[in-house]
């Protein structure tokens, strides 16, 4: 089905040469390069004039049968798309279909101006072109970059900075952050709050230790929908550029995470461990505090990682092991589970 124009507005009509122009890609032979698409769908949903993808050889069937105008796909897929259908192959599909989407559907820009109830402090700077939504707060010498936009309800606090083409949606909070460029905080996603740093005193109760660190946030950084990222303790927080990190996600005090990282939903890292460059943290994954994952590490659903990680390497399991040792592990065990045979 097409995208909804009540939600996503009316989708910019793209014709196949201006497509294949900005992937950069040579239409095939005898395609029209001034046919028309309206959008993009599934290749079971779409039609003659909308453009579908296919990675995966599971829907080699549904490819056949498409009544898509155009997809993307492998090179090795090309032949095998009805003749209707312009196939345009590539290396990687899903990627294409994603910028060609975006390219129908552009996520819409501000709208400046400021809602009569939001409450800005005087000293606080907001830059040109800035939409600020009904009941924001923004707080004493905060900055806000130029074309940026807080939702309803959404709340930034003293001396937090944010750059240039940011969206803080709906009740969305931060303090003691200081971001990039075109970064993201997802509806309810908090950032900055203390940290959970707790000291056990000898007459048997808890005690806090003040959170004196702040929260950095790269170009491009992405926070999922309430996730949390605490601010350091005596160091900062630091996620790096463009890292995208999902619903639901917990990062605790002192957490240094490098650039491209991905933490999918209901993933946590507690205090003072350090992410490499473009690691992967798949759902529910724990991860204990002051250890080192290297770089392009990637961790398999529900592992408990609680040792360092070498980079490079993909871990399974709780407690998480190389993923091929891990798998032998299974195998053995299933083994160890079945009935044995009687004797004659």
């Amino acid at each position: 089905m097409a995208a909804d124009p009540r939600f996503f507005g009316p989708p910019r009509p793209q014709s196949l040469g201006a497509i294949a122009a900005l992937l950069g890609v040579v239409l095939p032979e005898g395609a029209d390069g001034a046919m028309v698409f309206t959008g993009t769908a599934t290749l079971r949903a779409a039609t003659a004039d909308q453009i579908s993808f296919i990675e995966s050889r599971r829907y080699l069937p549904a490819l056949r049968d498409t009544a898509a105008g155009a997809v993307f796909c492998l090179p090795e897929q090309a032949a095998l798309a009805p003749p209707h259908c312009v196939a345009l192959a590539m290396a990687a599909p899903q990627l294409a279909f994603a910028r060609v989407a975006a390219l129908f559907h552009p996520v819409p820009p501000p709208r400046p101006g400021i809602h009569p109830t939001a409450v800005i402090d005087p000293t606080a700077e907001i830059g040109a072109e800035c939409e600020i939504g009904p009941y924001a707060v923004v707080g004493e010498g905060a900055r806000i970059g130029d074309g940026s936009l807080l939702g309803a309800h959404a709340a930034i606090g003293p001396w937090c900075v944010f750059g240039r083409g940011c969206r803080i949606l709906t009740h969305a909070s931060a303090s003691h952050t200081l971001a990039g460029d075109g970064v993201v905080l997802h509806p309810g996603a908090r950032v900055g709050q203390e940290g959970f740093g707790l000291v056990f005193t000898a007459e048997g109760r808890f005690e806090t230790a003040p959170q004196l660190g702040r929260v950095l946030l790269g170009d491009r950084v992405e926070v999922g929908a309430n996730a949390c990222i605490d601010r350091g303790g005596q160091q900062d927080t630091v996620i790096g550029a463009g890292s995208r990190i999902d619903n639901l996600v917990q990062v605790a005090h002192n957490v240094t995470m490098g650039k491209g990282c991905v933490i999918v939903g209901q993933a946590g890292i507690a205090g003072s461990t350090t992410l490499g460059d473009y690691v992967t943290l798949a759902g529910q994954v724990g991860v204990a505090g002051h250890l080192n994952l290297g770089s392009k590490v990637r961790v398999g659903a529900q592992a408990g990682v609680m040792s360092d990680v070498p980079a490079g390497q993909d871990v399974l399991g709780s407690p998480a092991w190389p993923a091929r040792d891990t798998l032998r592990a299974f195998a053995r065990l299933r083994q160890l589970g079945q009935p044995t045979a009687k004797k004659a």
